[in-house]
């Protein structure tokens, strides 16, 4: 996905099921742990597997139904942890793109989730006047994954972060700086930082955001 570092991109747009096909791509990367996009055409679905470790699914485009030991219907925004051990697939009636992070067996998870349980990441920062609200989702030493919330006005300065980095917006809109370029990034779209790579966040407007964050 290095093509895809310094542009506003759609996951959903990027990711269209092709016919009677599941298909999938990485979008981001940590040493640990990885970000990537399933298509599900119409039909279609993922057979249940075990896994050691977590993944963190979230539904970007149509509905998705966790199968196997789970049973869950994820919409737009919907995500979900599934447990370690136990089998779990993905099925789409229709037409559906999801994303999944593959976590390593040293994440910690924040408390507030619960694993099996669907949830929004949006959701789990309010909006404040006048501040940046952040919370750690999950993380380990390899990675961290954050939920921030922006009131309008607020800004993070420019900075560089160790590792590559990828944005999804959740609501609202703001402005992403990136090296000296000013991009509007909007619910749904997506922005991907490289290694050093410098940039601002300015949210005119109240904006939410998901961060994956390499820390190597």
């Amino acid at each position: 996905m290095d093509e895809q570092t310094g542009k506003v991109f759609s996951i959903a747009a990027e990711n269209f099921p092709v016919p009677g096909c599941t298909a999938s791509r990485t979008v981001w990367q940590a040493p640990t742990a990885s970000l990537a996009c399933f298509s599900l055409a119409e039909g279609t679905d993922i057979s249940a597997e075990l896994y050691g470790y977590p993944k963190l699914q979230m539904a970007v485009a149509g509905e998705v139904q966790a199968t196997g030991a789970l049973s869950a219907l994820l919409g737009p925004g919907g995500t979900i942890v599934t447990p370690t051990d136990v089998p779990v697939g993905m099925r789409a009636d229709r037409n559906a793109v999801f994303i999944e992070l593959s976590m390593d067996k040293e994440t910690a998870m924040n408390p507030i989730i619960e694993t099996g349980a669907v949830f929004s990441l949006k959701d789990l920062v309010p909006y404040q006047d006048g501040r940046i609200v952040n919370m750690d989702v999950a993380g380990s030493p390899a990675y961290k994954v954050v939920a921030m919330s922006f009131d309008a006005g607020t800004a993070l300065s420019e900075h560089a972060a160790p590792g590559e980095a990828l944005v999804f917006a959740l609501d609202g809109e703001a402005t992403i700086a990136y090296e000296g370029k000013e991009h509007l990034l909007h619910a749904g779209e997506a922005f991907k930082f490289d290694a050093g790579g410098r940039h601002a966040v300015r949210a005119d407007k109240r904006f939410k955001m998901a961060l994956f964050l390499s820390l190597a």
